[in-house]
């Protein structure tokens, strides 16, 4: 038996928040985890504080699938195909990230945000398109951002929860120093919580963002 793969032309689902104020504004793509969605993700990035002034939109994985009670999830991808499955989601992200900018006011200010699975999708996005910051909790930093990154990596804020027994600290740890290799500045941030966006990471994420909304 021997194994082929075809690309095959699929739609994505992404969600978006325009501003409350009008003309061009910042842009937050975020990326939600494993067994979520972009309504879900989305709810989480409106809790950041100062957003309101962004343009936030929450991209949904291409993979979707129902859950015991019924809801449609989605994920990222699997260890099947990987490296055809990332090629795929960076190219959806990109397609995303001109769609929102053609339909909606956008300056030039482009943060990534992720949580959980979503954490390697922010980082792959980050390396392959140019953006002001990254955004990110609970997840790992993708061996193929490690070993190469397209353009250079923003700062990046890098968060983990203190009782979280998914995203170990060793691994956090490592990650830093990965980020730190490939010269990226990080802040990294042990908060109280578990495997999740919790309110004082929401904190630190919405200085964050006030710092670049500031700037420009």
């Amino acid at each position: 038996m021997e194994t082929r793969a075809i690309a095959a032309r699929t739609h994505g689902r992404y969600l978006v928040r325009p501003p409350r104020a009008g003309g061009p504004s910042p842009l937050l793509v975020g990326f939600h985890g494993y067994r979520e969605n972009a309504a879900v993700h989305m709810a989480m990035l409106t809790r950041i504080a100062g957003s309101e002034g962004w343009l936030i939109v929450a991209v949904q994985g291409l993979h979707r699938f129902y859950t015991k009670g019924g809801d449609v999830v989605a994920s990222w991808m699997t260890r099947e195909d990987r490296e055809l499955a990332i090629a795929d989601n960076v190219a959806y992200v990109g397609q995303v990230v001109d769609a929102v900018r053609a339909e909606f006011p956008a300056n030039d200010v482009l943060v990534f945000a992720g949580f959980s699975q979503g954490a390697p999708m922010a980082f792959r996005a980050a390396a392959h398109l140019r953006a002001s910051a990254l955004i990110v909790v609970g997840g790992d930093v993708p061996a193929d951002v490690a070993a190469a990154a397209a353009v250079p990596l923003p700062p990046v804020l890098y968060g983990r929860g203190r009782r979280d027994d998914v995203y170990s600290a060793e691994q956090h740890a490592s990650d830093v120093a990965t980020l730190e290799r490939l010269g990226a500045t990080v802040e990294s941030i042990t908060f109280d919580g578990g495997h999740d966006m919790a309110p004082e990471f929401l904190a630190a994420a919405g200085r964050a963002i006030g710092r670049f909304s500031a700037a420009f």
